[in-house]
């Protein structure tokens, strides 16, 4: 196998990353290049991405990573889902800064939608989970507050709108826009006759490129500013937790349950064919895609947001607390004590996250006033318990069951969430790799470079590559976690 030196731009919803990835005889060697925040911007327009800085970013980590390794086998970029940008297409400007997915402005326009297509007949020709965050509800939005922006404009998603601005092509990977709500299930293309009845006009939309296929290469600009070559573009599995699921360890072909945890929890498994049935849309399961023609049949849950809209709260009251600190806060309080539901509409949009928590107990009957400890204690146990529901909801949908549950990405640090989800599933957990995000992108672009020939030949470079942390759930708070689900069941019906 040929050695290669790949660079990873990972972008998620708080940060940033540059990564390094050396192939060698089938083995990877990982080195960060550069990290940046990445948090949006209140505006007079709402809440916004600062898609001019993530520019400049993006030229950093390049300028570093070419320091280390200047013959670059090519870039990847990969992103969270659904958020767009809107350019002119005889300018190439972009028409205005793109919109945060938290963002209120979708909230208007939930009924209209509605109006047009019923939500069982949206899931039965998308097949993606119903969140107003969507770029259908999105662009929906866009549309109704500034219409002229339409005429004569196109709009790349994130990842291949930053992709772009290093000279990249313009087409949508389709990971990435397999979030969007608008892609025909079947045909796993653009769903004309969906966008014609939102009103949307056809030639904003890109055509749709393949992960793993070229994507272009870095402008002649660039190359004279940062004096290199020609490093071709990859278009990798560009929506995060596509190149993440490509980097679960899974043995063999069958495989498996996994959760890539981050700012949002996905927790799902890999299907050659997409699932729209009536019980997966009831369950809240979506259908989006994969590489190598897979779906990955995944459920959204909160995930760390809310730990880390505590930890701001806290922070910007003069009150700093490192995650590790609440993991040692949360091992202070009594188990289950205080539950939350994780998906609760109240907790979606930045705000004063202890004291949603707080008026989530008082509103479900649950006495007493949370200490610091309790409601860092609640996000914990709740999550936990979140996850095993959904994991047996996953089993029922599909009728099957799962021996383990492997856990990928930044919350694999977490040891106390990964050990209070064995012991609430019942079964072990499997933790790592924590750059699975990262090393996903890495794969995509070997994968794209014909250094890997497919999934199973990826997966065993990180196997060889990524130790694992295995979780055994243990008995005595297992059965405490089975108390405690009813529990949440129920107040998640009041």
């Amino acid at each position: 196998m040929k050695e290669a030196c790949f660079l990873a731009f990972d972008l998620g919803a708080s940060s940033g990353r540059a990564i390094l990835g050396k192939l060698e005889a089938g083995h990877w060697t990982l080195k960060e290049v550069h990290r940046f925040p990445n948090a949006p911007l209140t505006t007079e327009d709402g809440l916004v991405w600062d898609y001019p800085r993530l520019q400049r970013e993006l030229k950093a980590g390049l300028q570093q990573a070419l320091a280390e390794a200047p013959h670059l086998a090519g870039i990847g970029i990969d992103t969270w889902g659904v958020d767009y940008v809107l350019f002119n297409r005889e300018t190439g400007a972009i028409r205005r800064l793109p919109s945060h997915y938290r963002d209120a402005r979708t909230l208007a326009v939930e009924a209209e939608v509605r109006n047009r297509i019923t939500p069982e007949a949206l899931y039965r020709r998308t097949g993606i989970q119903h969140m107003r965050i969507n770029t259908l509800y999105q662009l929906v939005a866009h549309r109704r507050q500034h219409p002229g922006e339409f005429e004569n404009s196109y709009f790349l998603m994130m990842a291949d709108a930053l992709g772009r601005s290093l000279g990249g092509d313009a087409r949508t990977e389709y990971t990435l826009c397999s979030t969007g709500n608008l892609l025909d299930i079947r045909t796993r293309q653009w769903d004309w006759e969906l966008i014609d009845r939102l009103d949307l006009p056809r030639d904003i939309f890109p055509p749709i490129a393949a992960p793993c296929t070229a994507g272009g290469v870095l402008s002649e600009a660039l190359q004279r500013e940062l004096n290199c070559g020609p490093i071709p573009i990859w278009k990798v599995g560009a929506h995060d937790t596509a190149s993440a699921v490509v980097a679960v360890p899974f043995e063999g072909t069958g495989g498996g349950a996994y959760i890539s945890a981050g700012t949002w929890a996905l927790l799902g498994t890999e299907l050659p064919e997409p699932c729209p049935s009536p019980e997966a849309e009831r369950s809240g399961f979506t259908n989006e895609g994969g590489l190598s023609g897979t779906i990955r049949f995944l459920t959204n849950i909160m995930g760390s947001w809310l730990l880390q809209e505590i930890r701001r709260v806290w922070r910007e009251a003069g009150r700093e607390q490192s995650f590790a600190e609440m993991e040692a806060l949360a091992r202070e309080a009594e188990p289950c004590r205080f539950l939350v539901d994780p998906n609760d509409a109240g907790f979606v949009e930045p705000g004063d996250m202890p004291a949603r928590i707080r008026a989530f107990c008082d509103r479900t009957g649950q006495e007493g006033t949370l200490s610091d400890a309790e409601v860092v204690r609640a996000v914990y146990d709740s999550l936990a318990l979140y996850f095993c529901g959904k994991i047996g909801e996953l089993e029922a949908v599909l009728g099957r069951r799962y021996s383990c549950l492997h856990v990928v990405g930044g919350g694999t640090r977490d040891r106390l969430l990964m050990q209070l989800t064995a012991d609430a599933l019942g079964r072990p957990v499997v933790a790592g790799p924590v750059e699975a995000t990262a090393v996903g992108n890495l794969l995509g672009q070997a994968m794209a470079a014909g250094l890997l020939e497919n999934l199973e030949q990826a997966r065993q470079t990180v196997r060889s590559s990524f130790p694992t942390e295995r979780y055994e759930p243990r008995l005595e708070e297992n059965m405490r976690y089975q108390g405690a689900a009813q529990r949440l069941a129920a107040l998640m019906r009041r």
